[in-house]
């Protein structure tokens, strides 16, 4: 009977002791599976639900990373601009520089390796020591210059080097323009800035197609290394065998080597969140003037960009005899035919030809030495000083331009003559 007694008095604390390890146990199996599910609930929640791997999205998780908001888009926009020379080009480019500036805009210059240290550094000197430059703080020159074969992948790499120079540079921009010291506006930049307001600004302007002729057997299919890319000094490009044939993962496109990109475009192409851009650089690296198909084929192998695209470089060149592959210097013979193009640019010129002194009499309203006046001109002398940057005093030129622009803006938003 005392035994029975000892055994129901330990049975109570028992039980207690058991329901208490029960319920620790449960709470603590529970928040740890609490905890593992939210940990798993938080990287599948990166990835849309409904997306499959290979389906492709203008949404990618770089973008969901530290997003801050959408800053306003202002009502004038705003222009980055590449303008390239080479050997003997420290003049061309300084006029075409002059006849381009506005303190919206940002600019990279670049003279390749081939010119000479004293160029180099001679336009280094002018940049460092112009007032309106210095002041603005929106010129900008690549030192370290690249070397440069135009036939080889060298000018995309100067490309693309100038548009990482100019991301980082500068957030306010909008759109990209490539230029050679050779090429020249035909209209004021107020005039670009008007057209341009109106504009969607993923809007991207490159002359494109897919019907490669004889680009296919002469440019595609041979192999090519470009020395350039491992020695300092030019050579041509020589030609390597065997050849390859027409590629299957993606469609070939080629056009014009000069282009005006939006921004959006652009960061797609340097950031590269898609392998597409790196995959293309790889693959033109061994193409015959790649500068011709690589941006082109980038643009319509990406269906997030491929609707954005207007067939058109916004040039007037007047072309050789097929194969087209070198245009024809412009004189005072082509002034009527480059007005009647509505173009904002035209190549090539030569160094002080009589032409230019004609544009900048007739279309840019320009005085020798001087910047090409606009809305923002303020002091005496005129445009040595900065005024209201949103101040647009739009030409005759701009409505050249915005004839031109609009049509291929319209044809562009019906998906016509696009990436085919």
């Amino acid at each position: 009977m005392m035994s029975m007694n000892m055994e129901k008095k330990w049975v109570f604390p028992l039980v207690i002791s058991s329901l208490m390890c029960i319920f620790l146990l449960a709470t603590s199996f529970n928040m740890g599976l609490v905890s593992k599910v939210r940990r798993i609930n938080s990287i599948f929640s990166l990835f849309p639900s409904s997306m499959s791997i290979n389906e492709r999205k203008p949404s990618y998780v770089e973008s969901k990373i530290n997003q801050s908001p959408p800053l306003p888009v202002p009502a004038v926009p705003r222009f980055a601009y590449l303008v390239s020379g080479s050997k003997g080009d420290l003049e061309k480019l300084w006029r075409t520089l002059h006849a381009l500036y506005h303190p919206r805009n940002q600019y990279v210059v670049h003279l390749d390796l081939e010119s000479p240290a004293e160029e180099r550094m001679e336009l280094f000197s002018r940049i460092r020591n112009n007032t309106m430059f210095s002041k603005v703080g929106n010129v900008y020159m690549i030192t370290k210059a690249n070397l440069v074969t135009y036939t080889g992948p060298t000018m995309v790499a100067n490309t693309l080097h100038a548009c990482a120079n100019l991301i980082k540079r500068s957030a306010e921009w909008d759109w990209f323009i490539n230029l050679s010291a050779s090429d020249y506006p035909l209209v004021t930049q107020d005039d670009l800035l008007y057209t341009f307001s109106r504009l969607n600004r993923d809007l991207n302007f490159v002359e494109h197609t897919s019907e490669l002729g004889w680009k296919a057997d002469k440019r595609a299919m041979p192999l090519m290394i470009d020395p350039g890319l491992y020695m300092s000094t030019k050579s041509d490009v020589f030609w390597v065998t065997p050849r390859r044939t027409l590629p299957t993962a993606f469609k070939l496109f080629t056009g014009s080597a000069w282009m005006v990109l939006s921004r959006s475009f652009v960061e797609y192409c340097v950031w590269g969140w898609d392998n597409l851009p790196r995959t293309l650089l790889m693959y033109y690296t061994n193409f015959v003037s790649s500068p011709e198909g690589y941006f082109q084929t980038v643009i319509c192998n990406a269906p997030e960009f491929s609707r954005t695209v207007a067939n058109h470089d916004l040039h007037y060149i007047s072309w050789d005899i097929p194969p087209k592959q070198h245009p024809h210097v412009l004189s005072l013979n082509d002034t009527n035919k480059m007005i009647a193009s509505n173009a904002a640019f035209a190549r090539k010129f030569k160094q002080d030809d009589p032409v230019l002194d004609k544009i900048d009499e007739e279309l840019l309203g320009r005085q020798k030495q001087s910047f090409t006046p606009g809305g923002w001109c303020s002091g005496m002398p005129k445009c040595s000083e900065v005024g209201d940057q949103t101040r647009i005093m739009p030409g005759p030129g701009a409505q050249r331009l915005s004839n031109l622009v609009a049509r291929l803006a319209a044809r562009a938003n019906l998906g016509e003559d696009q990436c085919k």
